[in-house]
């Protein structure tokens, strides 16, 4: 029950109005005062004759000129209106009080972080933002306005957090507390003082809950701050140079370049000017540095090593032994500092037994080394990356988020990726500008026909016998049903009945829209 209370400003007249609810033995649970002359009250309901007869007695209050029930507190609308606006934000919104703790969050803002309200109200801010101390910018005398970038979830972001004053009574600004506001950095529109390069990618960037990407990454992270060669194999598309890039950053060489040279179909001749540069010509010209000097100081990292000619590895092996080399066309020999990190998706041992490449250069590459998984064997990464990526087109595009169906998610889990990241992240482009509704389905992707049943990885066979088998079956099912569109279809190309089919797609999920 709220009343809106109109009257004259006399002093105790508010005290006569409280002494009426003491008397009557009802609960005040909160009350405004109005500068033009209203009183809210917010107190409990009670029974109409009640109700009646309170109505009444606060009328026979001197200077009471109505009274009336209204609906809401006008502090009450107007923490509502401003929480339908917050929720209206695509932008993740905090609300910080003045002991560092989170008061409030905005819908983007759980979505983003994966929490609940009831989770994350109350936690510390450095919880949730580790690389800002609220508490020291919360003590200065006069907080102001701080811009800076942070990542979040893999996304880059532009992070403002804006000080909140309220005026005392000698009508000076006093700090009640602070709002955090993250803009989302698209590639297409960032200004050049806050676009991050993509050397500038970390660990913090690389996304999964997987326990073979945790282990990766804590594996990384140690190889990181060595300074001996590293060696990084997998497949095609796993995020070798993201994990290079992510090293780097993390050593101590990352202010310093890290430059980058494709092994990859190159002649030999551009291929070793490229890495060791070019003397001055005869004539005058200008010696031309090559990445190994470029990077004094800093890493170079040798994309797809596997492909570099012989004649190359000859040169790379005598840069290995001493860390000097000689530009082409010159006899001088340089010595620079680099560190060289590696990635190929062949098997290198395998190379060496061929003879295509040479057994000492790949024991001087090979001191470190990581392994990426396939993307087939982080099941549990799919989704996380799906959403990561989605998010970021929707940026670039300047469209919303869509929502992944349960069906999509799980067609995309149980998919085999023979392309790995790489391959998730283009299909999922593709769909991004095809797509106009709010709720991305299995339509909407298209994904090549493979049989998805050669691949078994060790997260797949968690739980008992049954649920494994169940697991199998819809990943089957729902690789099949891209192709046979029907439960007649699909009957009849397993060769079972219409009606097994039927339930068994109901059972998944199958089929729904």
């Amino acid at each position: 029950m709220r009343l809106k209370v109109c009257c004259e400003d006399r002093i105790g007249l508010t005290r006569e109005l409280l002494d009426i609810l003491v008397r009557r033995e009802i609960d005040l649970r909160g009350i405004e005062i109005d500068q033009v002359g209203i009183i809210y009250l917010n107190c409990p309901e009670i029974e109409f004759e009640a109700f009646s007869q309170l109505m009444s007695e606060i009328r026979l209050i001197s200077g009471v000129t109505d009274v009336r029930k209204i609906q809401f507190l006008p502090a009450e609308r107007e923490h509502r209106e401003l929480r339908a606006l917050l929720e209206s934000l695509t932008d993740p919104v905090f609300s910080i009080n003045l002991d560092g703790y989170i008061d409030m969050a905005n819908k983007a803002a759980l979505d983003l972080i994966s929490s609940s309200e009831h989770q994350l109200v109350g936690e510390h801010a450095n919880s949730v933002f580790p690389d800002f101390q609220f508490s020291h910018w919360l003590e200065k005398e006069e907080a102001s306005q701080s811009c800076r970038m942070v990542v979040m979830a893999g996304l880059d972001f532009l992070m403002e957090v804006m000080p909140v004053h309220i005026n005392d009574e000698s009508d000076q600004p006093v700090l009640v507390s602070a709002v955090v506001q993250l803009k989302q950095v698209a590639m297409n529109n960032t200004p050049q003082t806050v676009f991050r390069t993509p050397s500038d990618h970390g660990f913090e960037h690389l996304v999964g809950q997987s326990n073979k990407f945790k282990q990766l990454i804590s594996q990384a992270k140690k190889l990181a701050m060595l300074d001996a060669p590293l060696l990084i194999q997998g497949e095609t598309g796993t995020g070798k140079e993201m994990i290079a890039r992510a090293c780097h950053r993390h050593s101590l060489r990352a202010d310093k370049p890290f430059l980058l040279v494709n092994c990859v179909s190159m002649p030999d001749n551009a291929a070793e000017t490229e890495l060791f540069g070019m003397a001055a010509a005869e004539n005058g010209g200008i010696a031309k540095k090559g990445i190994l000097e470029q990077a004094d100081g800093g890493t170079v990292f040798l994309y797809e090593v596997g492909e570099m000619s012989r004649h190359l590895q000859v040169k790379l092996l005598r840069f290995m032994q001493d860390g000097t080399f000689r530009r082409v066309g010159e006899e001088r020999e340089m010595h620079v500092d680099v560190r060289v990190i590696c990635s190929t998706q062949k098997n290198l041992p395998e190379l060496v037994a061929a003879q295509q490449f040479r057994e000492d250069l790949f024991y001087r590459l090979n001191v470190l080394s990581l392994t990426v998984p396939p993307l087939r064997e982080r099941t549990a990464d799919v989704m996380p990356l799906a959403e990561l990526f989605i998010k970021q087109f929707a940026a670039d595009l300047g469209q919303s988020k869509p929502r992944i169906d349960n069906a999509l998610a799980d067609y995309l889990t149980h998919y085999a990726w023979p392309g790995n990241i790489r391959q998730l992240r283009n299909i999922l482009l593709h769909a991004m500008t095809q797509i106009d509704a709010e709720v991305m389905t299995i339509d909407d992707v298209q994904l090549p026909e493979i049989e998805n049943t050669q691949f078994i990885s060790e997260e797949s066979l968690d739980g008992s016998l049954d649920e494994i088998m169940k697991r199998y079956e819809s990943g089957i099912l729902n690789n099949l049903y891209r192709s046979y569109p029907s439960t007649r279809k699909l009957a009849k190309r397993l060769d079972v009945s219409h009606t097994a089919i039927a339930n068994k797609l109901r059972d998944y999920g199958i089929g729904k829209k």
